[in-house]
């Protein structure tokens, strides 16, 4: 809990009000932390949290130059790596940033290893329209600029409804660091993401579509959008590793009592020890499953390299509880 106070910045000080000091997009209710647990076959499983820090008089400009200063301290205590992030740091972090956010950290702590912290930033933080040419520079910097055409070839393909969302970056050792890149599909279909998630090897398409149907139905999911990410590891130049698709259940369920039901399905089908998941569900929920939606907010699915498995993500409901629909929105 330590690191979390941390990572929130001077705006952990902030007394729980009945409404946000800050309404953060993190969270449905504007929680400024998410939490998640991953899990993979042979592996224990990962607790992650992502958090937007918070300035004491919070904004968008303010809230990033909190998290540059909470980064200053992490950097110190945790033996951080910011080299990359040094290098695209001007295109994401202009004097005057739009859109959602500037600046979030996800911490990852698992049972037999030193915490992992990432950064994600805004490909829109410039405005919408500079979000493609921001992460096409930003991939370039960083060595990947042939990738560019590869993720745009896969997932760029449908005019304005595939966007670029979010961009990540490691901050550990270049050696195991990962870039990744996220694109948000309005309105896709199954097909739709079947070819983006091309862009990378070893991906299973039939498991994709499985675990697409399984959380939210045959589409077209014109609620929140279905979204690709692509992992980029040390020597990759033109094609990314590995991708992961996430997909905002809490959009395409009745309640989170399905959507419970839909976790542990996806589960049996990706062959996972369904336990963590519930124990960490049950460590959040403090009513009903039926009587809201929105506690089980994302579910992921990781293909490729470097470890295949599913994540869940689980809102902390500290502000809200979003009722439950009458009816189920997948088909």
């Amino acid at each position: 809990m330590k690191l979390l106070a941390e990572a929130l910045g001077p705006g952990c000080e902030q007394p729980l009000a009945a409404v946000p000091h800050w309404p953060s997009h993190v969270a449905d209710d504007h929680t400024p932390v998410e939490f998640s647990v991953a899990l993979a076959q042979h592996e224990p499983p990962v607790v992650r949290m992502i958090v937007e820090p918070l300035a004491e008089q919070p904004g968008l400009r303010a809230n990033a130059d909190a998290a540059l200063g909470v980064l200053d301290e992490l950097a110190h205590e945790h033996q951080l790596d910011v080299r990359q992030l040094d290098a695209v740091r001007d295109l994401f972090l202009p004097e005057n940033p739009q859109g959602q956010f500037a600046f979030w950290y996800s911490l990852i702590v698992g049972p037999d290893s030193a915490p992992a912290i990432k950064v994600y930033l805004n490909p829109e933080v410039r405005g919408r329209e500079s979000a493609t040419s921001l992460v096409r520079e930003a991939l370039t910097r960083l060595g990947l600029g042939p990738a560019y055409e590869t993720v745009a070839g896969h997932a760029l393909r449908r005019d304005d409804r595939d966007r670029f969302s979010f961009f990540a970056l490691d901050l550990m050792d270049s050696d195991q660091a990962r870039v990744k890149t996220y694109v948000a599909h309005e309105a896709a279909e199954i097909p739709d993401v079947v070819v983006a998630a091309a862009a990378a090897p070893d991906v299973d398409p039939e498991l994709l579509a499985d675990v697409i149907t399984l959380a939210c139905g045959t589409g077209p999911f014109t609620r929140r959008p279905l979204m690709s990410s692509y992992t980029f590891l040390s020597g990759d130049t033109d094609r990314p590793s590995g991708y992961s698709l996430y997909i905002p259940i809490r959009d395409y369920v009745r309640d989170d009592l399905e959507a419970c039901e839909r976790v542990l399905a996806i589960m049996a089908r990706c062959g996972l020890d369904t336990a963590p998941f519930v124990m960490a569900l049950a460590s959040m929920v403090r009513r009903p499953l039926a009587d809201g939606v929105g506690l089980i907010a994302h579910v992921s699915l990781r293909l490729g390299r470097p470890r295949p498995g599913v994540t869940v993500y689980l809102s902390s409901e500290a502000y809200d509880v979003t009722p439950a629909r009458t009816t189920a929105m997948s088909l």
